[in-house]
């Protein structure tokens, strides 16, 4: 479904030049679940937003493919790019509260990207957006569907923002840290509503993170990232049981720690 070649990304200064991304390649196969593991700095947020072309000055896309469905999604244009965006790939961000706009109700928010990708009117968005409300579990979706960002916890936030992503049934979902500003157990609830969602939809998700216990949770195989580039992959078990990079080793070394602590 999706085909990473040599993708180079980098970010310009007056002085330096930094490789947010350095030749990486990677697949992520139709309903596959995999993990992007790194310590912050690593390149990881930039690898998601580069699948999707919102890298922004002084960043850039110096070099590579991103082929998803049999086109590279660098060779379109970027009226081509809206469509592909919320429609075949979303995103899920760390911080729903600033990626939720708040002079508008969720309920808006939601049927604003139901309406772009599928062309239906006000009153069946707005229906659908009650449906995606209900499908990521949130309580009343009726009454809901009309309040503001801020009436929201950020877990339930969080949730709104995975119903927008989902609306249109993409086939690949980016997440890139999305529970890390939430309490465990609001986590666990989370992880578990990605999960039942990844099944009934059969979604591709790619799950950026620097915690190796989600990565266990959800995820089927794993990719650890280091100074922009992919020092190693392969399933959960071989990762934990026979790392093969320095890099990864230590971070296996300081699970270890924790958990015994």
């Amino acid at each position: 479904m999706l085909e990473v070649k040599n993708l180079t990304t980098s970010y310009f200064t007056d002085d330096k030049t930094n490789k947010a991304i350095d030749n990486i390649s990677l697949t992520v196969k139709k309903g596959e679940v995999v993990g992007i593991l790194g310590e912050s700095g690593s390149g990881k947020s930039t690898l998601g937003l580069s699948i999707l072309r919102l890298i922004s000055p002084p960043g850039k896309i110096i070099s590579g493919e991103i082929n998803f469905e049999d086109r590279d999604l660098l060779k379109l244009s970027e009226n081509e790019m809206i469509k592909i965006r919320g429609a075949k790939i979303s995103m899920v961000f760390q911080d729903p509260f600033t990626s939720l706009n708040p002079v508008y109700t969720v309920g808006e928010q939601i049927a604003e990207v139901i309406r772009l990708h599928q062309g239906l009117g006000y009153r069946e968005a707005h229906k659908k957006a009650i449906e995606m409300l209900d499908v990521v579990q949130i309580n009343y979706p009726e009454a809901r569907v009309n309040d503001y960002p801020h009436q929201f916890s950020g877990g339930m936030r969080q949730r709104v923002m995975i119903a927008m992503a989902i609306a249109c049934k993409p086939e690949l979902l980016i997440a890139d840290e999305p529970t890390t500003a939430l309490d465990v157990t609001v986590q666990a609830e989370i992880l578990k509503l990605l999960k039942k969602i990844q099944q009934e939809y059969g979604m591709g998700i790619m799950y950026i993170t620097h915690n190796f216990g989600i990565i266990r949770e959800i995820c089927s195989r794993v990719l650890v990232m280091y100074k922009g580039k992919i020092v190693e992959e392969g399933s959960i078990d071989q990762i934990i049981n026979s790392p093969k990079d320095e890099y990864t080793k230590r971070l296996i070394d300081c699970l270890k720690v924790l958990k015994g602590a």
